[in-house]
């Protein structure tokens, strides 16, 4: 499903974060950009749902109760046989169980009976409230929507955020990547973007809740092109979170030999202590909490220092700066040539990330002066705005270019290896063509598979999906010639063509099926669903 043309109205940003979420809205008359508080006043609101026997809850309010689903960006566009899933799992206080295709779904009691959900549907509930927050302080109705993803989130994950902007009740413009969006935050508060200013080269380091993505960025003339990104779907502040409440667990079965590893109620609330410490401990140098009643009638009082939340996570922060050295290393810059090291996301607020970053780059100075819970947002604003018109014709000329983080290529049907059509860093959109024939003498169909990776066998590499060009003629051998052709759009969203030179026969798909994406129906009965829900809440509140 290709992104949504423009509607009426205004549009806006949404950094759709694993823990948080930001609205952000360009405003024509003032010239700038503004973050949207929520209902209580915050800029965030936390991307998570509760669910409860007569109410469903949405960010702030849905903190505290026991069933609450969260992580659901962790889930979404995957697999429940991944292993980061199998993973993950086990830290949840919520039940994920097995659907149709291998889909994981969210388990709930909500009113007095269990419901399933997939994360698209959860994922679309926060932007629901995205979208009603901007719609309370613009006044008017919001359709049109910039949503941004982690760099190395691939088709299937691009495709299930678009559907869930689709749930919400979005027209969603453009998906775009975290750290380009950052990068327009960057570059307008820098004077590099005006004509006359010399170009900079950028490194945008944003670690966030779930995910961590780098990108290296050439900013000229407002022009923002993509040289080389790394990262990792998962890797963020969470991860920091299950190694704290993983060191209190053990902890307390060592003091209390009691296990409270199998009671979601306890773990939901040390989670939330582990959370409120992480953050302390970003300005302190020890953080402690207490727990009334955590676990077999126990009152848990804990304590952790800097030090000790270091050692608990030394190899993630390692993991980070490798992550920095390969995506330096793709495009053959020395660190030396990076003007600016500029931190997006929450987890850039730790300490000991910003030291290790500071110690790599020999000491350079880190750019602080965009906010880093904001800037994503703040960049899909200002894209929402040029692709809705609500840019003034100057700034028209500000153009964002993304790379493809992974190659993108078919198997060979010889030997199984990857046949590269689309390299990594490649600019997009780009569309190019790969030239194959036949192994067989007759061969009248063709299976074409598509993959993404680095590996030189297709075993090592994902599969994205596959389909059959039939009605090639009939012909020796290495005869025919089967044009392929791959179009990777600006959403990151691929298609692929296959067409037999000699008859014309063609054969295409959009990639969306490996991961068992919800169809047409599937997602017309959970627009129905979520009105149904949203008409529930509604109702109760009037009461």
């Amino acid at each position: 499903m290709a992104a949504g043309t423009k509607g009426d109205g205004p549009a806006i940003g949404i950094d759709l974060g694993t823990t948080y979420s930001c609205v952000a809205v360009w405003r024509p008359v003032h010239q700038r950009v503004e973050v949207i508080a929520n209902d209580q006043g915050n800029l965030t609101t936390p991307s998570c749902v509760a669910f409860t026997d007569t109410w469903r809850l949405i960010g702030d309010a849905a903190m505290n109760p026991v069933n609450t689903v969260f992580d659901a960006k962790r889930l979404i566009g995957r697999r429940f046989s991944e292993e980061s899933v199998q993973e993950d799992m086990k830290l949840w206080p919520f039940k994920v169980i097995s659907g149709t295709s291998d889909r994981p779904m969210i388990a709930v009691k909500y009113r007095g009976e269990e419901r399933q959900f997939t994360a698209e549907e959860i994922s679309s509930m926060v932007l629901v409230k995205m979208r009603e927050t901007a719609e309370a302080y613009l006044g008017t109705t919001v359709k049109d929507a910039v949503i941004t993803v982690p760099v190395y989130f691939n088709d299937s994950q691009r495709q299930a955020t678009l559907d869930a902007g689709l749930i919400a009740g979005l027209n969603v413009t453009r998906i775009i990547n975290e750290p380009s969006a950052a990068a327009i935050a960057y570059g307008l508060d820098n004077t590099s973007v005006s004509g006359d200013a010399i170009a900079k080269t950028v490194l945008i380091f944003d670690f966030g809740g779930g995910t961590l993505d780098i990108s290296v960025i050439n900013i000229d003339k407002g022009t923002f092109a993509v040289k080389a990104t790394s990262g990792d779907t998962h890797l963020g502040g969470e991860d920091l979170n299950n190694r704290m409440v993983e060191h209190f667990v053990q902890e307390f079965l060592k003091k209390h030999k009691s296990d409270i590893g199998g009671n979601p109620r306890a773990l939901i609330r040390l989670r939330t202590a582990c959370e409120r410490a992480k953050r302390m401990l970003s300005s302190t140098a020890q953080a402690k909490f207490e727990i009334d009643s955590l676990h077999d009638g126990i009152d848990y009082y804990g304590s952790i220092t800097r030090a000790l939340f270091d050692e608990l996570n030394m190899d993630i922060f390692r993991k980070c700066i490798e992550h920095v050295e390969k995506c330096l290393g793709d495009v053959k810059m020395n660190k030396s040539q990076i003007d600016d090291v500029v931190l997006v996301g929450g987890s850039t607020k730790i300490p000991k990330v910003q030291q290790m970053l500071q110690d790599f780059f020999d000491g350079k100075k880190l750019c602080k002066r965009i906010n880093p819970d904001e800037a994503v947002a703040y960049g899909a604003a200002v894209q929402a705005a040029i692709l809705n018109g609500e840019y003034n014709q100057q700034e028209k000329d500000f153009l964002p270019l993304d790379v493809t983080p992974l190659s993108l290529g078919i198997e060979a049907e010889i030997d199984r290896f990857m046949s590269v059509v689309i390299p990594r860093n490649t600019t997009i959109p780009v569309k190019k063509e790969g030239v194959y024939t036949t192994i067989h003498d007759n061969q009248t169909s063709i299976l074409i598979q598509v993959y993404e990776g680095e590996a030189a066998f297709t075993k090592d590499n994902r599969l994205l999906g596959k389909f059959t060009l039939n009605g090639i003629h009939l012909a020796p051998s290495r005869v025919p010639r089967i044009n392929v052709t791959f179009e990777s759009e600006a959403n990151g969203i691929l298609k692929v063509l296959a067409e037999d030179r000699t008859t014309g026969n063609k054969n295409s798909v959009t990639i969306t099926s490996d991961q068992g994406g919800l169809s047409a129906e599937e997602i017309e009965r959970m627009v129905r669903d979520a009105n149904t829900y949203k008409s529930e809440d509604n109702k109760r509140m009037m009461k």
